[in-house]
């Protein structure tokens, strides 16, 4: 289930009501009915229960309207630097497991600030080559004249303003891990001499005809279409099939809204460390937000609205500016459509049959009974037209 889960003490005695009367105080992708009503029929049997975890906030903060913020994040929740533990974050988890030992080249696909940094250290930290050097080039933000230079080195003299050797970041990186971040705008030209060093492991530093040999372990990453590139001629194919040994799919924000609340904790300490503040809980209302938010930024762009709201927070809650995010809390209406206006009256159609078909399923994304099969969608594109539509289950 992709739920907030944290630790609840049951009520001693067994009630008939009690269970109805429990709701998940934090609304996210899917809370699965039947896992739900089976884990409450079985605590009415038992009758007491102790460490358990179920789909809610502690009763407390539900009745307080506050989020705890200043609970250490558990072992589980976060892995090697990467907090989370959604079910497609934990996809990825066991990706990195699988082929850190192997050496193997590894290309990181996603949207830009998902981690995919994260991620790369994450491979090298478990692989063999750990205790040896890992090199960052972000190819996107090196003029494309200089890359070459940059990736491979150039002796002096050999253009105009080379008035010393450089060694280049696969010769710095023998040994160890190179990481080329967004691998898509590399340069077409460059592309044969980064393919001879993927394959051979070779080159020769610019203006030099000695060939060097490397022993490097290569990771890239890019939030780029590679595929429809290469189907454009943007992008060598060769290249591309080389990358793609073992390719790491990162989820968007989006698709793992169950871990915002993990990471406004881990970001509202860190920043209390550095800023010397102590701000321990936000408001549910609050917490609401953050979840119906798309974050087209991703977990950058959260880290920088918590980063904003700690400074401006003068006591120990955490004041968040709303009107700041780039669309309106969800539970506001949006408003009537014009009849004269035929997309409006579209979009408005979709929201209310999208609504209708969450509350008859008692708002159960997926599975067989669940709302994205009734309207006869996938999973994914059921959340993705939530999230453009502002749909979340704070309106309900």
């Amino acid at each position: 289930m992709n739920i907030v889960l944290n630790e609840l003490d049951a009520p001693a005695n067994g009630t008939d009501h009690w269970g109805q009367q429990w709701t998940p105080a934090l609304s996210l992708d899917e809370i699965d009915s039947t896992l739900r009503r089976h884990w409450v029929d079985g605590e009415k049997q038992k009758g007491a229960v102790s460490g358990r975890e179920i789909p809610a906030i502690h009763l407390e903060a539900q009745a307080a309207g506050r989020f705890r913020l200043d609970e250490p994040l558990r072992r589980e929740e976060q892995f090697d630097g990467i907090v989370g533990r959604s079910a497609p974050l934990r996809e990825a988890f066991a990706q990195v497991k699988i082929v850190a030992p192997t050496g193997s080249t590894v290309l990181i696909l996603g949207e830009t600030g998902t981690g995919k940094e994260l991620v790369a250290h994450a491979v090298h930290n478990r692989s063999s080559r750990r205790d040896r050097p890992f090199v960052r080039v972000n190819c996107a933000a090196i003029p494309s004249g200089l890359l070459e230079s940059e990736l491979f080195g150039h002796e002096r003299g050999s253009f105009t303003g080379a008035i010393a050797r450089k060694i280049g970041r696969f010769e710095l990186a023998n040994g160890g891990t190179i990481f080329l971040d967004e691998i898509g705008d590399i340069p077409l030209e460059l592309q044969p001499k980064l393919l001879r060093v993927l394959q051979e492991q070779e080159f020769e530093r610019l203006g030099s005809t000695q060939t060097m040999r490397v022993d490097v372990r290569v990771v890239a990453a890019t939030s780029r279409n590679l595929p429809q590139m290469v189907a454009d001629r943007e992008f060598r194919g060769d290249l591309y099939y080389r990358l793609n040994v073992f390719p790491i799919q990162l989820p968007a924000l989006r698709e793992r809204s169950e871990d915002i609340p993990l990471l406004v904790r881990h970001f509202v300490q860190v920043y209390d460390r550095r800023m010397q503040k102590s701000i321990d809980q936000v408001s549910l209302e609050h917490m609401k937000a953050l979840l119906c938010y798309p974050w087209p930024g991703n977990v950058r762009e959260l880290q920088n609205v918590v980063e904003r709201a700690v400074i401006l927070s003068p006591g120990k809650l955490l004041q968040l500016t709303l009107s700041e995010l780039n669309q309106p809390p969800s539970s506001v209406e949006p408003p009537a459509p014009s009849a004269t206006t035929r997309t409006g009256t579209l979009k408005d159609a979709e929201r209310e049959h999208i609504l209708q078909a969450l509350a008859e399923t008692n708002w159960v994304i997926g599975g067989t009974n669940g709302a994205a099969a009734r309207l006869g969608l996938k999973r994914t594109t059921l959340i993705s037209k939530m999230q453009r539509l502002s749909i979340c289950r704070a309106m309900a």
